[in-house]
Formats: C-alpha cells, sequence, structure tokens
C-alpha cells in the first residue's frame, strides 16, 4: 500500500471515532422519555394524612354515639320526646317538667280530676299583653304572697284552714266590687277591716249588713262637749249611737230622747 492508502484508513478510523462519539453525547443530552418517576404521598405527608382520616372516624363514631344517647335519654318517639307529646290541639305535658325560659301560650289546662301546680325557687310571674305588647294584667306569686298589678276577677279568694287570709294594698286603694254584692267572712276567726285613711262602704241599691253577735264601734268621737272626755266616759255608762248627715258616727250620751244632734260639733267639723 502507498501513502495515500494508509491516510484514508487514518481517516477514516477518525471519522468513525467522531460517530461513536457524537452518538454517545446525543444520547446522553436527549429528554429522559422513558424515565419513571414515583407518584404519591411518602413520608411525613403520608402520616399526617392517615392521622386526619383517623381523626375524622372517630369524630364520626362518638357524634353517632352521643346522638344516639340523647335520643334515648330524651325518650324521643313519633309523638313527641319524653313527657311532651304533640297533637292536633296542642302539646300535652304528663309529669313534671321544667321551663329555663319564658313560656308563651294561649292556654293553660290540666287534665280531668287532676291539679294544675307552678313551682319556681323565686317567684311565679304571670303576665298578660296586649296586642301591642303593653302589659295589662300581673300576677306574682312570691315569699310575700301574691301581688296583682291590675284588678282581679274571681269568684271566691280563701286562704287554708290553718292560714290567714290578708288582702292588702300597701300604696294603693284597694277596692272589692261585685254587681250583686260583696261577702266577706270569717268562719272561725275574726275578721279586721284597717285603712290608713278612709274605710267607704257603699251599696247602690241595697243595703250594708253587719250580722254578729256583737258589733264593736272603738274610738268613737264624743258629740256633746265636756270639759273632760275621760270624765263624761266615766260618769256615763249608756250612750247613743248617732249618725251625721255626712255619714259620719259619734257617741252621745244616753237620755231619756235621743240627744242626736245634726247641728252637733263632730258634724260640722268633719
Amino acid at each position: 500500500m502507498d501513502q495515500s492508502t494508509t491516510l484514508d484508513i487514518e481517516s477514516l478510523k477518525i471519522t468513525q471515532e467522531q460517530f461513536i462519539l457524537a452518538s454517545q453525547s446525543l444520547h446522553l443530552q436527549r429528554p429522559g422519555c422513558d424515565a419513571v418517576y414515583p407518584v404519591g404521598l411518602y413520608g411525613w405527608r403520608k402520616r399526617c394524612l392517615y392521622f386526619f382520616l383517623l381523626l375524622l372516624l372517630v369524630t364520626m363514631i362518638v357524634n353517632l354515639a352521643l346522638t344516639v344517647w340523647i335520643i334515648k335519654v330524651m325518650n324521643f318517639s313519633v309523638d313527641g320526646m319524653g313527657n311532651l307529646h304533640l297533637n292536633q290541639d296542642g302539646i300535652r305535658l304528663e309529669g313534671i317538667s321544667e321551663f329555663l325560659l319564658p313560656l308563651y301560650v294561649n292556654e293553660i289546662q290540666s287534665r280531668k280530676e287532676s291539679l294544675l301546680a307552678f313551682r319556681s325557687e323565686k317567684n311565679v310571674t304571670l303576665n298578660a299583653r296586649d296586642e301591642r305588647g303593653q302589659l295589662t294584667g300581673q300576677l306574682t306569686v312570691g315569699s310575700e304572697g301574691a301581688v296583682f298589678g291590675h284588678s282581679v276577677e274571681t269568684p271566691l279568694i280563701q286562704a287554708k284552714a290553718s292560714e290567714d287570709l290578708r288582702l292588702e294594698s300597701p300604696t294603693r286603694t284597694l277596692t272589692m266590687e261585685a254587681p250583686r254584692g260583696v261577702e266577706a267572712s270569717a268562719a272561725q276567726g275574726p275578721l279586721k277591716v284597717s285603712s290608713r285613711k278612709d274605710l267607704l262602704l257603699e251599696s247602690t241599691e241595697g243595703e250594708i249588713l253587719l250580722d254578729a253577735s256583737t258589733v264593736q264601734l272603738g274610738s268613737l268621737p264624743l258629740g256633746v262637749y265636756t270639759a273632760s272626755p275621760s270624765q263624761a266616759a266615766h260618769e256615763q255608762a249608756v250612750f247613743e249611737v248617732c249618725v251625721c248627715p255626712s255619714g259620719k258616727i259619734y257617741l252621745s250620751p244616753a237620755e231619756s230622747s235621743s240627744t242626736c244632734q245634726a247641728m252637733s260639733s263632730i258634724c260640722l267639723w268633719s
């Protein structure tokens, strides 16, 4: 072989080596389309996910248990719950019920031949309001008895057999009236009526009857002037009860004839 042939073989080897290197470089720079990447949660993220799933499952179980317990304790049913029953006419309560907030109803009644009792640790207050929400009547039952804010209409007011009945208005006027009369009686004890100012007994069409074995009118004034009222009371044993035109009652010494005088000093200064 001559020298030219040797050079061609060498150049051919160099070209083959460059092609191999170029092919290897292209293979290395080609993007990894066939590379496999891991998909999913690993490490602390996976543990946190399992923890939240477990917490959610525990919460659902606890809620379900509490719901079943509440249904069991409150005795829920199709008709209501516990002592509370729902019907077409309204609500029916059986036994003892406790209300923590105000109760608004149109009517409260007990069953036939059963008592209706209201109990409270402090007092029981019943309010009546009109369509505008203004208070028209109030009843408060507390430690000092029953307090009525407005007028009361009732056929009978009676105390227990071993207790006293007391009707009192500390700051206002106490008025008892009825279209057919008012009867006040005490079967086994005294009947006392007292007033700070005036006590008025009035009958428009009938009479005022004081029916008792003894009727006492104390502290009546004397209608005849004497030097000493105590001396006159000591000397005079019998008195006459006189009534002024204004209705004021006074005493006058009893004699063979009436000593009542319409122009008495008691009547003039009354």
